[in-house]
């Protein structure tokens, strides 16, 4: 059975050793978004003291709160425990406030991902 895992990392610094961790569990076709949380931007990022015409000291002032969120669709229950695994290795335990969220969804199909593996086995032969 295939499974999609979702990671949402808080500190975009530890993201880098995250996706090599997942790299070298050989996970196939992993996708990097950008992303921001709802309660992210109620807390801090959405200001109403911004005047119509901004400065960009103004600009500068708002602090944005990103996250990246990871995924890749994996093939059995083994490879996801393994994930959770080396994740919460380097982010630490995820049920602590801004670590991440990990999730897992199941997938009834999946057409490509062979390919995926082809292209990033191709990848890392050509560098």
């Amino acid at each position: 059975m295939y499974f999609m895992v979702l990671l949402i990392v808080d500190d975009l610094n530890i993201c880098p050793r995250v996706l090599d961790a997942w790299d070298a569990a050989k996970v196939p076709g992993i996708t990097i978004l950008e992303s921001t949380g709802m309660g992210r931007l109620r807390q801090g990022s959405i200001r109403d003291d911004i005047p119509m015409m901004p400065s960009l000291s103004d600009l500068f002032r708002s602090r944005e709160h990103r996250h990246r969120t990871i995924f890749s669709v994996v093939e059995g229950e083994e490879m996801v425990d393994r994930l959770i695994k080396i994740t919460q290795e380097i982010l630490g335990d995820l049920n602590k406030p801004d670590t991440g969220v990990l999730f897992v969804l199941p997938v009834s199909r999946v057409v490509g991902l062979h390919g995926a593996k082809e292209r990033a086995q191709r990848g890392k032969n050509s560098s």
